[in-house]
Order: C-alpha cells, then sequence, then structure tokens
C-alpha cells in the first residue's frame, strides 16, 4: 500500500507508519518485563487475599514486590516508568479500598473494590478511544504523530487515518472484553452474602485478561502492520 502526503519531507528516522506505530507500541507496553512489571502486583494481591482472607496482607504483599521491582530498576540504573504505574495503581486500589472500608463493607467487600478501578479505567480508556476514531484523531494516529515534525499532518491522507483507525480498534477491543466479562463477576460480588468466591473470580479474570489479551491484540497489530508500508511522508516533486 503506498500513500503521498503533499509537502515537504520531515527526517524522523524511520519511513513507514507501520515502522513508527511499533516502535511506539514496544515503547508504550514496556516490554516482556514491563508488562510483567504491570502485573505482578495484581497477582499477588489476589493470590495472597484468596490465600489469607487478610485485606491488609494482600496490600502489604503487592506493595512489597512493586517496590522489590523498583530497587532492581534503580540498582541496574534502568527506567522505573512501569514499576511506578504499578505503583500508582495500587494506590488507586487502596484509595478505593479505603472507601469500601468507610462505607460499612467487609473485608471481602473491600477486596472487591480493589478491582474497581481497572474496570473504570478499561471503560473509560474504550470510551476515549471510539471517540477519538469517530471524530476522525485515532489515537494510534497521535503516535504516529508525536515522532513527526508536524503532529497532525498524517491527517492529510486517507490511507494513514484508515490504518490508524483499524489499529486503535485493535486496542479497543481488549478494554471491551475486560468490561464485558468482569463487570457481571463484580456486580455479582457487590450482591452477594459472601464476596470472597466472586474477588477469586474476578482476580484471576483481571490477570487472565490482562498482558495475555494485550499480547494477543498486539500479535493482531502486528500482522496487519506487516502487510502494508505506508510511508510517513513523500515529496511528489
Amino acid at each position: 500500500m503506498t500513500s503521498e502526503v503533499s509537502g515537504p519531507v520531515h527526517h524522523i528516522g524511520t519511513d513507514t507508519v507501520e515502522a513508527v506505530v511499533r516502535a511506539q507500541l514496544a515503547r508504550a507496553m514496556g516490554g516482556r518485563r514491563g508488562m510483567v512489571e504491570a502485573a505482578v502486583p495484581t497477582i499477588t494481591f489476589t493470590f495472597c487475599y484468596i490465600f489469607t482472607k487478610e485485606i491488609v496482607v494482600a496490600i502489604g504483599a503487592s506493595v512489597a514486590f512493586a517496590l522489590l521491582m523498583l530497587v532492581v530498576r534503580l540498582v541496574q540504573r534502568s527506567t522505573v516508568q512501569y514499576v511506578l504505574n504499578a505503583l500508582f495503581g495500587i494506590g488507586v486500589g487502596c484509595f478505593f479500598v479505603w472507601l469500601g472500608g468507610r462505607n460499612g463493607g467487609d473485608e471481602s467487600e473491600q477486596a472487591l473494590a480493589y478491582f474497581l478501578p481497572g474496570l473504570l479505567y478499561n471503560a473509560g480508556y474504550a470510551v476515549v478511544m471510539v471517540l477519538s476514531i469517530f471524530v476522525r484523531w485515532p489515537v494510534v494516529g497521535l503516535l504516529v504523530g508525536a515522532v513527526a515534525e508536524d503532529p497532525v499532518e498524517w491527517r492529510q491522507d486517507r490511507q494513514i487515518v484508515r490504518l490508524c483507525t483499524h489499529l486503535t480498534w485493535m486496542l479497543v477491543l481488549p478494554c471491551v472484553l475486560r468490561v464485558a466479562v468482569q463487570t457481571p463477576i463484580y456486580l455479582s460480588g457487590r450482591a452477594a452474602d459472601d464476596a470472597d468466591p466472586y474477588v477469586t473470580a474476578l482476580g484471576i479474570a483481571k490477570v487472565a485478561m490482562g498482558w495475555p489479551l494485550q499480547l494477543a491484540a498486539l500479535a493482531a497489530m502486528v500482522w496487519l502492520l506487516a502487510r502494508n508500508r505506508t510511508p510517513v511522508v513523500s515529496d511528489q516533486g
């Protein structure tokens, strides 16, 4: 697939939209290590709570693992961005746990509340991405523009907009699937006398639908990107 955009050539280090998107996605996800660092706190919280039924122990263990990963990053002098993201997520989850306790919830209901921010995040992220598609500013296009001299020039080319729209839909799908599967579990736990089984189910669903589902979406995006070669800009002259 070829595409031309009038105007001067801008040197940005890569010559195709596909190359730009691959590089930006790899940077955003942090590679395999970044995805593991994002998943470990949730896995730790879920299984600690399953075995101890103690919300404080579960939160303490997840924080301890996150801090350990942070120390390793600092010792290696590598980026701490993904560990800090995990700690921020734990902090938000703890805030919702606190709200659950303040409203009179028992420990199982507080543990259930720990997963609510993830549901809200996925729902909000999906809405924002779908809106970006409808207004013809797909999120992936913004990633492309972020490395170009003119951050909005990509919108002048229908083929680039179409490609970025397809790729953005692939990012929307995991969020929609997570919300569709996990929301009924959360609501059932809220309505149940004993929320513990639902905490377990929600924790397992969150882990199973976390980076594995993201990797599946990424694989689909790579497949689409491998089929095309769309220049970021080209000189008609």
